[in-house]
């Protein structure tokens, strides 16, 4: 018990913050008119978080982390990526007034991975957190520990589409979810803006 509630409580202490991944899915079940079609976000970002916390857990993230240039191609990688996003979401009209304004399953992949694994807040917090709490345990207990993570992560990314998706069905006009969008745009270029200080830092 003291493994799977440690486990609980500390993903759901890392997972609640407001960051690009969470507002990105947020998005998406909002700018969706069917729960069913933002399924690809909650299924790309519950995964991308599941392979973070096992590579944390078994010690692997460790020794990516500590090649510079890996680091650098990742962060550059997703540096594009993210303004890319941040421009798509500016852009994005919602369903209600522009059916074509919602992402198709491709794209909500693409951009789900992308402030999923390329995000260096998210990479520290599963190997310096997660990975590191995991180490106090071990055999049945740091299975039970890591389980509770990738649940809680799960759980969480269904509860934020949920969410969103009520907001599209009560706002008709589609006047919040363009706010939304907006927002969303802000969060993931202070996202780039941060991932293109690191790059800076690794160069020079």
């Amino acid at each position: 018990m003291q493994a799977i509630l440690h486990g609980f409580l500390l993903a759901l202490g890392l997972i609640l913050p407001l960051g690009a991944q969470n507002v990105f899915v947020f998005n998406q079940g909002a700018n969706h008119k069917k729960l069913r079609t933002a399924i690809p976000v909650v299924i790309t970002a519950g995964l991308s978080d599941t392979f973070l916390i096992l590579l944390a857990v078994l010690g692997v993230s460790l020794i990516l982390m500590t090649m510079p240039t890996l680091q650098l191609i990742i962060y550059i990688i997703g540096f594009i990526f993210l303004l890319y996003m941040a421009w798509s979401l500016w852009r994005e009209q919602p369903t209600q007034l522009k059916e074509q304004g919602s992402m198709s399953a491709k794209k909500q992949i693409g951009f789900a991975l992308s402030v999923s694994l390329l995000n260096p807040h998210a990479i520290m917090d599963t190997i310096g957190v997660i990975g590191t709490s995991a180490t106090i345990y071990e055999g049945g207990d740091k299975i039970l520990f890591t389980i509770s993570t990738i649940v809680v992560s799960w759980l969480w990314f269904i509860f934020l589409a949920v969410c969103g998706r009520m907001l599209g069905s009560i706002d008709k006009t589609g006047k919040y979810i363009l706010i939304l969008n907006k927002f969303s745009s802000i969060i993931v270029l202070i996202v780039s803006a941060i991932i293109l200080k690191n790059i800076i830092d690794l160069i020079f």
